[in-house]
């Protein structure tokens, strides 16, 4: 079962669900996709026993055939590519490794090479395998580490994706072959604001959905009137809490900690399941 765990922002306990969940399994893979970012290691600790470099494929020049045609210019819809005093230069910041320009270079100048955008680490903590992906500083899309993380998950056990926050193309592939998504999301109106923004993702993408509403007090929760409204399942309300908090802020597993969050996220554990199998 893959269950991905999302929030329309950063900040509202997404990494905190998605960590106790897969300790609560009795074996569980962690995935941590926020690749921009990555803190699950943080609480996890994993010992580190596998690192793997992400690579794109990019156009190369060979200024020796390069004609000064422009064509691979005019193609390249993300000025990737410019022509400066009959010399081509190619900025690969911004380049999208689409391939276009080499296929319509009629010399024949441009030719393709892998260029590193960040990397894959996988490690164990406990009963739980934890990869991570991490977005080398500066590149345009975390994507094509995404897509490396799935290809790297098994077919059976439970799957927790720690989805990066809101609901952007990241996002969009972090849930792709998910079965089952968890929306978190604070009792606020920017925590509502935000929840319905990744409610209208998973309904577009027709994935299964549930909520978990986070730092609970007594008193009004814009974002459970929300779910209320749209008859959304509350999967369940945690509540404010200074323990909580200290634990987090420690960088500790809160179910590896405290028997009340150990129970409170098996639970969670299980009405997911459930809820998927439906």
């Amino acid at each position: 079962m893959r269950i991905a765990v999302l929030s329309g922002k950063g900040g509202t306990g997404k990494t905190l669900v998605s960590v106790n969940l897969a300790c609560a399994a009795e074996k569980a893979v962690y995935v941590d996709c926020d690749v921009e970012e990555p803190n699950g290691h943080l609480f996890l600790k994993p010992e580190i026993t596998e690192k793997q470099s992400v690579t794109v494929a990019v156009p190369e020049i060979d200024m020796s055939k390069c004609t000064g045609c422009r064509k691979c210019v005019d193609f390249c819809k993300y000025n990737a590519l410019a022509l400066l005093q009959d010399r081509l230069m190619i900025f690969y910041e911004v380049c999208h490794s689409c391939g276009g320009c080499i296929l319509f270079c009629p010399a024949k100048a441009l030719t393709k090479k892998q260029r590193e955008i960040g990397t894959i680490e996988i490690g164990n903590s406990d009963n739980v395998t934890v990869l991570t992906g991490c977005l080398n500083t500066g590149e345009v899309s975390g994507v094509p580490i995404i897509k490396g993380l799935m290809g790297k998950l098994p077919e059976q056990d439970t799957i927790v994706i720690d989805c990066p926050p809101g609901s952007a193309c990241i996002v969009m592939e972090s849930i792709r072959e998910a079965d089952f998504c968890v929306l978190v999301a604070e009792p606020t109106l920017f925590g509502a604001h935000n929840l319905e923004m990744v409610y209208e993702l998973v309904k577009l993408f027709n994935k299964p959905f549930g909520v978990v509403l986070n730092k609970c007090l007594p008193g009004e929760n814009p974002s459970k009137k929300f779910c209320e409204e749209k008859k959304i399942n509350i999967l369940a309300e945690i509540p404010y809490d200074e323990n909580l908090g200290r634990l987090n802020s420690k960088g500790l597993v809160a179910v590896r900690e405290s028997g009340q969050y150990y129970e409170l996220f098996r639970n969670l554990l299980y009405k997911v399941a459930k809820e998927a199998l439906q």
